[in-house]
């Protein structure tokens, strides 16, 4: 992967402003808990976070929240956590925009095949309902 080499902040801006999708998804990794990592067996220090997983807030006014990822702006290197909210000026809720720098990752979503793979951790079985339990 093709990172930037330079330590001046100017390039630095540049580089994520042009930034290609496959380059941007680096930018919203998160460091994964040391017991989820334990847990699942992860030996990375970081991955990717996905909506379903649950987070914990580090820094900033939220510090402490945990709440689940409801979705990832690639575009704007940011997650919307699901209960970290606040009142606009006209009353209603808005989502606050968090830095995946800011959190790490308590709970995976790891229902994705491909996710699992990646992680070398063995995807849990799919829930039968219950039609498809009495078929069998």
């Amino acid at each position: 992967m093709l990172m930037i080499q330079s330590s001046k902040p100017r390039k630095q801006r540049l580089f994520r402003y042009n930034a290609a999708n496959h380059l941007r998804q680096r930018f919203v990794h998160a460091h994964v808990a040391k017991e989820l990592a334990s847990k699942l067996g992860i030996k990375r220090r970081n991955v990717s976070v996905r909506r379903g997983d649950t987070i914990k807030v580090m820094s900033g006014a939220k510090r402490g929240k945990t709440g689940k990822v409801l979705s990832v702006d690639l575009g704007r290197a940011i997650i919307f956590v699901e209960g970290i909210t606040r009142k606009n000026a006209k009353g209603r809720e808005t989502q606050i925009p968090i830095s995946a720098s800011n959190v790490y990752i308590t709970e995976m979503d790891m229902s994705d095949k491909l996710r699992a793979s990646k992680l070398h951790v063995a995807a849990p079985a799919a829930p039968q309902t219950a039609a498809a339990a009495a078929k069998k």
